[in-house]
């Protein structure tokens, strides 16, 4: 049995050799082969010269040269380089996987059939204190909505994971990932997997360190994008892939429409903004809850209303692009944010 292990990757000199030795230190069978394909989109940090360094130590550590830069082209890519893998893992270069991680997630897959996604517990470790604030915010249900992976404390099944295995089947079935996608390729792909009849699998006993990194000031943009594409992906599917992506765009029309109810009647405007008024209770319980300072509540309240409100914007603007005007995503949408 054969693994294939695809790292996309540019410009990750500080963590991709930690990466690396996680991966060939997983706790495998004897007869089970593993393969690791790092995908580098033209790295000039001198994070291929640390690859080329580490091909002489593992074997079957493979550097595949990803000229477009971009997400779903290295996930093909590295797909493509092992054609007989039997289950192909994707794992981000910041992304240290435990000794079980592999082994566990094959298990996972092997025991039930409608299986055909797993992924597991994501460990957080900040590389600044503005990505532990974002990550924070992101950790709760309040941040990202009922049923998202991330803020669960228990197995079970779910519409996406973030570190992902799939058996080398599933890609026979329902294709590779849209490389048009610049973001949201992966939740488009698990959208193709449940719609065939597959489960994807949240497994809590698996886990993984992941090196955050990340500012608020990216956070407008790529939450953003996702809100943007996510309407693009609705559009090719003819389908709302999940409810909870419908809270913050429907929260930014709220908040736009409730200024007009003040041209009627102040006292309708004041009624209108109560539910701003929940809004931003539910926000200050729910930071007591995480904040371990004040500075820290201030920062993480903040970025409630940064996540929910540039999502919303986004998708707002796709659904003018993708559903009125009937445009393709425009070039800057194109450019990651990250």
């Amino acid at each position: 049995m054969k693994i294939a292990v695809v790292i996309p990757c540019r410009n990750e000199i500080k963590n991709i050799e930690e990466c690396i030795d996680a991966i060939y230190q997983s706790n495998l069978p004897s007869d089970w082969k593993l393969v690791v394909n790092v995908v580098d989109g033209v790295s000039n940090d001198g994070t291929l010269e640390l690859l080329e360094s580490l091909q002489k130590k593992y074997a079957e550590l493979h550097i595949v040269t990803n000229e477009k830069q971009l997400t779903p082209f290295a996930f093909n890519l590295g797909i493509y380089a092992t054609k007989d893998a039997d289950y192909y893992q994707i794992i981000g270069a910041r992304q240290i996987v435990s000794q079980n991680y592999l082994k566990e997630a094959v298990e996972s897959l092997q025991s039930d059939e409608t299986i055909w996604c797993v992924g597991g517990q994501v460990n957080n470790v900040y590389l600044n204190k503005e990505s532990k604030m974002i990550a924070q915010a992101m950790s709760t249900s309040f941040g990202m909505g009922l049923g998202n992976f991330r803020t669960l404390n228990e197995s079970g099944f779910v519409d996406t994971v973030g570190t992902p295995m799939y058996p080398a089947w599933v890609f026979e079935k329902i294709g590779y990932f849209d490389e048009e996608l610049i973001r949201n390729q992966d939740d488009d792909f698990n959208f193709r997997v449940l719609k065939a009849g597959g489960k994807i699998l949240y497994n809590h006993s698996i886990s993984l360190k992941y090196y955050v990194r990340g500012s608020v000031s990216q956070l407008w943009k790529q939450f953003m994008q996702y809100g943007y594409w996510k309407v693009y992906v609705n559009k090719k599917h003819k389908a709302v892939t999940t409810l909870r992506q419908l809270v913050p765009p429907v929260f930014v029309l709220y908040l736009i429409l409730v200024q007009f109810l003040f041209l009627i009647h102040p006292l309708l405007w004041l009624y209108g903004l109560s539910f701003f008024g929940v809004y931003i209770m539910l926000g200050l319980f729910i930071t007591s809850r995480i904040a371990e300072s004040v500075s820290d509540f201030n920062r993480i309240f903040i970025i409630f209303p940064i996540l929910h409100i540039s999502y919303g914007w986004g998708y707002l603007k796709g659904i003018v692009a993708f559903l009125i005007a009937n445009k393709k995503p425009g070039d800057k949408y194109k450019k990651m944010s990250r």
